[in-house]
């Protein structure tokens, strides 16, 4: 019984320490090999003001990015991109969440597509 209550006060303790960030992303796999199917997490705090979450994956040689509309509190709080086929390159994948009086939060993650054995 001791345990379960010690368990339940960590996890209302790590949900209010984490409720002041109004974007988090996960994004996998951190390395894998090209043509990469790499997955987007964003995890945005629900706000009257949210309007687009845009999702950026950038290396040297590559950028696409893609806009996921918000509709204020009502909006998801887990939205789910993915990038088919991404070539070999080191990768900054950011996510900008844009509200009525613009840009409100950023999340930045790395993401490493190393190119396949035996192709150029």
């Amino acid at each position: 019984m001791r345990t379960a209550i010690i368990l339940c006060c960590l996890t209302v303790c790590a949900d209010t320490l984490n409720a002041s960030e109004r974007l988090t992303m996960k994004v996998s796999p951190a390395i894998t090999v090209a043509p990469a199917f790499v997955r987007v997490q964003a995890i945005v705090e629900r706000d009257a003001s949210n309007r687009l979450l845009r999702i950026i994956a950038e290396s040297d040689t590559f950028y696409r990015s893609s806009d996921i509309q918000l509709d204020g509190a009502s909006g998801p709080l887990v939205s789910v991109l993915e990038f088919p086929s991404l070539p070999s390159g080191t990768y900054q994948v950011t996510g900008i969440l844009v509200g009525t009086s613009g840009r409100r939060a950023a999340a930045t993650k790395v993401v490493r597509v190393q190119s396949s054995p035996g192709l150029p």
